[in-house]
Formats: structure tokens, C-alpha cells, sequence
């Protein structure tokens, strides 16, 4: 069954191209804490992320994401990055998710029902 899914969807794993490259052509470089894998080229020209499960690009912390993007040549692993007292960890974008951020007196806090300053409308 996984095969069949690997076969026909791309959002849940990569795909049998992407995985024939990365076999062919892979370098591994590394691994973040969410289990995602890092790979490049053996001229390392290209840089690239096989996913653990769903593909979503806000899963990738900075670190990971500046040298897939050729902003440093040092992977995390090897040279991480300088952390600010002030910052916080990375968390992928919640964004259409039930995790997503509700401001106080959002509608998505409460359900109708409970809220004071609700009526229902219903036709006669």
C-alpha cells in the first residue's frame, strides 16, 4: 500500500523520480529533528529535502532552509546557527490548521453557542 501511495502522490513522500535521482546522485549531508533528510549533488550544485510525511515547505527551520538556498555552505550540523536569548524555536506555519492562532474575542475560540454576545439566526 505504501508503494501504491509513493507511486501516485508526491505530498506524502517523494516521489519513485525523486527517489531514483537521490539514489543515483545523493549526497547526504544531514538530518533536522523533524526527520527530514538533506541531500546535494556530489558538486554540490544542487540542494534538496526528501520529507518525513506530508511535503510542507514551513516544516524547514532557518538553518536547514539557508543552505538549501545557497546562503551558507556550512550545513547546520556542522556550523549552526547563533541563537538571540529573545528567539523562539521554529514552528511550522499552523496557518488552516484547529492549531492556528485565535486572537481573544476570535469567533474561532468559542463556538456560538457559547458565547453571550451570539444569536442564531433562524428563518421562520
Amino acid at each position: 500500500m505504501k508503494f501504491l501511495l509513493r507511486f501516485l502522490t508526491w505530498w506524502n513522500f517523494s516521489t519513485l523520480n525523486t527517489a531514483f535521482f537521490t539514489w543515483r546522485n545523493g549526497v547526504k549531508v544531514g538530518e533536522d529533528e523533524q526527520g527530514n533528510v538533506y541531500y546535494r549533488t556530489h558538486d554540490n550544485k544542487k540542494r534538496w529535502v526528501i520529507y518525513n510525511g506530508e511535503s510542507e515547505a514551513s516544516r524547514i527551520s532557518p538553518d536547514w532552509h539557508g543552505w538549501l538556498h545557497h546562503t551558507w555552505d556550512e550545513t547546520p550540523t556542522d556550523r549552526p546557527l547563533v541563537r538571540k536569548s529573545w528567539e523562539k524555536p521554529h514552528q511550522e506555519n499552523l496557518t488552516g490548521t484547529p492549531l492556528a492562532y485565535a486572537p481573544e474575542g476570535s469567533i474561532r475560540r468559542a463556538s456560538p453557542a457559547a458565547r453571550k454576545d451570539y444569536e442564531a439566526w433562524s428563518p421562520e
